[in-house]
């Protein structure tokens, strides 16, 4: 693999380093050669480069079945998977064969567990995939004792963290700089104006939309508007109900533009709300999806006091928006 020249330091010497894992795990092994590493764990900052490298490397992996996968549809996949095999014993290892018989290699970028659940779920799955032969490449935020930081639950997963640290090679990536913030995606806008009406931008979008239902799998949601490829839905509608990341998934995966208004500072919202929003915006993110949000409050005063663990990637990923407010004038029809 040349390095490339676009890269940071950081960034072509932890490339380098992954590139030579690949190469030397994909040698047959012999039985007087030491035996590789399993896998990448690749973690550091938001904006940082880690899913740029994990893709360049998945790119040209010689390998003929390989997979990447992002956190959160990838969990809604396994436990999906694992209906399937509903009063079997040991239903997460058939999953796991499954996943063995598709991808000699798996890509699993923003891996991060905070619910018990499924941080058990996940280290369960490692091990079985590492028992398959499967090689891994994590990228993270967090160095592996960071993981499922919560001190009530954190011991659980303690020897799903040394099983990560014995089997993998931890790569930390320290560039200096995040990426997003200079180098913007165009991904949408976030508009904010000093008065509870709706931004006119938001209101232009959605000009052609009548109101409606959006009929999810699980939920009914009332969409301010509603047009063939877009919706637009009210903070409260999408996050104050017991929505989740299934839910959030079918509508990133059903339109391509959404809108939220009526957005509040996150600060004085439960940790149950501040979860949703974040989930969201990672998985519109991820899936390419147009996003407008419309709040009272600017970005900097949205995020200020948010204290969701995640959150520090969610602003690095809102930052790429476009900001636009109060002060805007719609131009004449």
């Amino acid at each position: 693999m040349l390095p490339d020249p676009s890269l940071d330091a950081p960034q072509r010497q932890a490339l380098a380093a992954m590139a030579d894992w690949l190469e030397t795990a994909l040698v047959p092994h012999r039985a007087w050669r030491r035996r590789p590493p399993a896998g990448i764990y690749l973690w550091g900052g938001v904006g940082r480069g880690k899913s740029l490298l994990m893709d360049a490397l998945f790119a040209v992996a010689p390998v003929s079945s390989k997979r990447r996968v992002h956190f959160h549809g990838f969990l809604q996949e396994l436990q999906q998977r694992s209906l399937a095999y509903s009063g079997q014993p040991e239903p997460l290892a058939l999953v796991a064969r499954d996943i063995a018989g598709q991808a000699k290699l798996l890509c699993f970028d923003e891996f991060h567990v905070h619910d018990i659940g499924d941080a058990i779920l996940l280290g369960r799955l490692i091990g079985y995939l590492l028992e398959a032969g499967v090689l891994l490449v994590l990228t993270s935020n967090y160095a592996p004792p960071a993981l499922c930081p919560n001190p009530l639950h954190h011991s659980r997963f303690e020897p799903f963290i040394r099983l990560i640290e014995q089997r993998l090679k931890i790569i930390e990536l320290d560039s200096p700089t995040d990426y997003r913030t200079v180098a913007p995606r165009d991904w949408g806008l976030y508009c904010w104006s000093d008065s509870a009406q709706t931004h006119p931008l938001i209101e232009a979008q959605f000009a052609d939309g009548l109101p409606g239902i959006v009929q999810l799998d699980r939920f009914c949601l009332s969409a301010q508007r509603q047009r063939e490829q877009g919706a637009w839905f009210r903070f409260s509608e999408l996050f104050e109900r017991p929505t989740s990341t299934r839910d959030y998934l079918e509508l990133c995966s059903r339109f391509a533009d959404l809108a939220v208004s009526g957005i509040p500072a996150l600060s004085g919202l439960s940790l149950d709300v501040q979860q949703r929003f974040l989930n969201f915006v990672d998985i519109a993110y991820d899936a390419g999806v147009r996003l407008s949000l419309g709040s009272e409050v600017s970005l900097g005063a949205l995020c200020q006091g948010a204290v969701q663990q995640d959150f520090s990637r969610t602003c690095s990923r809102l930052a790429q928006l476009r900001q636009v407010g109060p002060r805007f004038q719609p131009t004449p029809g």
